[in-house]
């Protein structure tokens, strides 16, 4: 998992003067503090699913794997996204630290992110082609990242962010 969505860079939350190392350390602790607090919520919820723990992109990402875990995913992620605040708090009050971390659900935020990434790719070559601009749909912050990421890769266009949330879009036009 590499995108990012608009946050604190991870390097900020490191006390000053401790190197990448530190932030490092910090990172795989945030990723323990949300395990445990994610296996709670498992048992509480009666649902069965492993906990992938891993550092990248210079944020902890966690994933909950197996299946039945839909109900944790709620209708177009939100329930995934109110999930994944409530695990930063959850390491927030252990660490005094803002965390950037990303959680995944039964990899609902991996198959959003390829579905995202084709979404930018698309709208770039439609641009390229007909040299008018294109608004898409309102997104959250991780999936303007994303669909930011995908355009760069695209030779002769450039997106910005426009709007303001919820209604917060990408625009892509010619660069």
């Amino acid at each position: 998992m590499t995108t990012q969505d608009a946050g604190t860079d991870a390097h900020e939350t490191a006390p000053a003067g401790d190197g990448e190392d530190a932030t490092q350390s910090l990172l795989e602790r945030e990723g323990d503090i949300a395990a445990d607090y994610l296996e709670v919520l498992l048992d509480i919820a009666d649902l069965d699913g492993d906990i992938d723990i891993d550092v990248e992109a210079d944020r902890a990402s966690v994933s909950i794997i197996g299946d039945g875990l839909d109900s944790l995913v709620g209708p177009a992620g939100a329930t995934l996204d109110a999930l994944q605040e409530l695990t930063r708090l959850a390491v927030y009050r252990e660490t005094g630290v803002r965390s950037r971390l990303m959680l995944d659900v039964g990899g609902h935020r991996a198959r959003r992110r390829a579905e995202l990434a084709t979404i930018g790719r698309e709208a770039a070559e439609r641009v390229l082609a007909s040299g008018e601009p294109e608004r898409l749909a309102p997104m959250t912050p991780f999936e303007r990242k994303v669909v930011h990421d995908a355009v760069a890769e695209v030779d002769g266009v450039i997106s910005e962010s426009e709007g303001e949330e919820p209604e917060r879009r990408v625009v892509v036009q010619p660069a």
